[in-house]
């Protein structure tokens, strides 16, 4: 392999694997706080050069690419836009907070690897520091011949408060099926009525709120006309595994790893809540079948 990273310093990196981008991870946005100011990956993209996430939609200007996010975290947004509240709907509220980049630990790039360690902090619209966030990001795995690349991510999220805090979502506050946050994917409008393929046969709009160890979203590209498929792998790990999928093909296509989907999630004073994801980009569209395969290998490696 021949992968080269560059980095802008204070502001993000990028991956190349020979002239071809990989990723662009932003870890100093620069975007309106009610956007909420988070690390995202944007563009992400296929070995094909076909690019696989959204930046600003007009719909959701907070929609960032792939990014970590809580939608309901004890009062706080970090999110972006308006927070919903049982009884009034979506109300736009002071209460946006930030994941702020505190420094790198590491930053290796081998030309056959790439590790990065990340330490960030999680602050509220009033400046208290709830969270202290351990993230690691690397790349390990990537076929050519087969026409696949994967991105593992692990965050650890320590509880700094000196009180529980409280993880949520717009339905654990009364809105049905909408139990968005966690890792949130938002993808190229070209993926519109995409086809949604999760574990023990689930497919389609059923998988909204369902629970599954993965989740695939294949989509076509304008321009390009290619197909790529994006596989979402929830680690055995992870508390409530497996997690519950905040997923829609329609009105667009997203995908979000939903731990608090319908049922809060308390992380006491001093403990971490620990998550690991690996996020499959693959070139053409991917029968279950070869899904099914490429998992049964990656947990036989892993």
């Amino acid at each position: 392999m021949s992968l080269k990273l560059v980095h802008v310093v204070s502001q993000q990196l990028e991956l190349r694997y020979q002239e071809l981008l990989l990723f662009r991870y932003v870890y100093a946005p620069q975007v309106d706080v009610t956007e909420v100011r988070k690390p995202y990956f944007h563009p992400l993209c296929t070995l094909a050069g076909d690019e696989v996430t959204l930046f600003r939609p007009h719909d959701h200007l907070w929609h960032h690419g792939l990014a970590m996010t809580s939608a309901q975290l004890s009062g706080q947004n970090f999110w972006g836009g308006p927070t919903y509240v049982r009884g009034r709907g979506y109300v736009p509220l002071e209460n946006y907070g930030r994941i702020e980049h505190v420094a790198w630990d590491e930053v290796a790039c081998d030309g056959t690897q790439v590790r990065l360690h990340e330490r960030l902090r999680w602050v509220t619209y009033g400046g208290e520091h709830w969270l202290d966030e351990e993230r690691h990001i690397s790349v390990t795995e990537l076929n050519p011949e087969q026409g696949y690349w994967s991105l593992d991510l692990a965050f650890a999220l320590h509880n700094r408060r000196g009180q529980d805090l409280v993880f949520g979502s717009p339905t654990t506050e009364g809105r049905p099926m909408a139990g968005y946050g966690g890792l949130f994917w938002r993808g190229p409008r070209s993926f519109l009525k995409g086809t949604v393929l999760a574990a023990g046969g689930l497919e389609g709009p059923e998988v909204m709120g369902q629970a599954a160890p993965r989740l695939a979203y294949i989509g076509r590209h304008d321009g390009s006309g290619n197909s790529s498929t994006l596989i979402f792998l929830d680690s055995p790990q992870n508390p409530r595994h497996p997690t519950k999928w905040f997923v829609r093909n329609d009105p667009y296509a997203c995908a979000s790893a939903s731990f608090m989907f319908d049922q809060e999630y308390v992380l006491p004073p001093e403990q971490a809540l620990r998550l690991r994801y690996r996020v499959v980009l693959a070139c053409g569209a991917w029968s279950r079948d070869q899904i099914e395969t490429y998992v049964s290998a990656a947990f036989r490696s892993g």
